[in-house]
């Protein structure tokens, strides 16, 4: 199975929300179509930025990076309910590195 991660930068919650509620959020968009292999956040440039890694069904490249797309673009929109997000970037592992997609 090909395994993706999606990387979204924080700008901050939204008001009357909890730290943990952003990754809850993440994990659950994702989670709700594809195995969640693990999830992390992580600060690059002094910038929080949540990472989901998660499998897709193996069928055709094409196929499998466009669900891993839509995975992308789900997990912003359930964290942007909780929080103010900033850039997404989903990644593919290709011979032992992530390789952006699309």
């Amino acid at each position: 199975m090909p395994s993706y991660r999606a990387q979204l930068g924080i700008a901050g919650l939204r008001p009357g929300h909890a730290p943990e509620q952003v990754m809850e959020a993440a994990v659950g968009a994702v989670g709700s179509a594809h195995v969640v292999e693990a999830n992390q956040l992580e600060i690059a440039g002094g910038v929080p930025r949540i990472a989901v890694r998660f499998t897709v069904e193996a069928t055709a490249r094409e196929i499998e990076d466009r669900q891993a797309l839509q995975a992308g673009a789900n997990m912003r929109e359930a964290v942007d309910e909780v929080a103010v997000t900033g850039q997404l970037q989903v990644l593919r592992r290709v011979r032992g590195r992530w390789e952006p997609v699309g």
